[in-house]
């Protein structure tokens, strides 16, 4: 039995390339795995917990991972319907999927670390590290910049679809 992946091109050796659709149900799937993991966690530090609470960044781990779950699918539909060619769309749809990834993974080392219950607060923390507030609004500026511009970037290949 062979898989049809539609948005999976083949090449004549046989080798599929990887395509902005493919990338973002992929990441879908991951992130849901990822947000189903984080909540098996929140429920065991929930249990553990007089209060029955879950450490913050444990709890905002697990409901960022299913969100951009499904922001993942929102990508993959307007790369779907965008009329730009492969790799603009991959490209488009990498970075927002690359700042998901690093939110979610930042949610994750700081429940572990239970370090802080506000990154934003200054000074900043990593574990025992500070990080530099100009890393920090470095970072934002980008992850808006790669998340906003991907998606306006799918977003303007699904209009001019529509126009033509």
């Amino acid at each position: 039995m062979r898989l049809h992946l539609p948005h999976l091109q083949v090449r004549p050796d046989g080798s599929g390339v990887m395509t902005g659709v493919v990338l973002a149900q992929s990441s879908c799937g991951l992130f849901f795995l990822a947000g189903l993991g984080t909540g098996l966690w929140k429920f065991q530090a929930m249990t553990a917990n007089a209060k029955g609470e879950a450490p913050f960044y444990v709890d905002l781990c697990h409901r960022a991972a299913l969100m951009y779950a499904f922001a993942c699918l929102v990508l993959a539909e307007f790369a779907r319907l965008s009329v730009w060619g492969e790799t603009v769309n991959l490209i488009a749809v990498a970075a927002p999927v690359v700042f998901f990834a690093a939110a979610v993974a930042s949610y994750a080392a700081h429940g572990i670390m239970r370090d802080t219950d506000n990154q934003f607060r200054r000074p900043h923390r990593l574990g025992a590290r500070e990080v530099h507030g100009r890393s920090m609004r470095a970072f934002i500026y980008l992850l808006a910049a790669g998340e906003i511009g991907g998606f306006l970037v799918l977003f303007a290949g699904f209009m001019k679809h529509l126009m033509a």
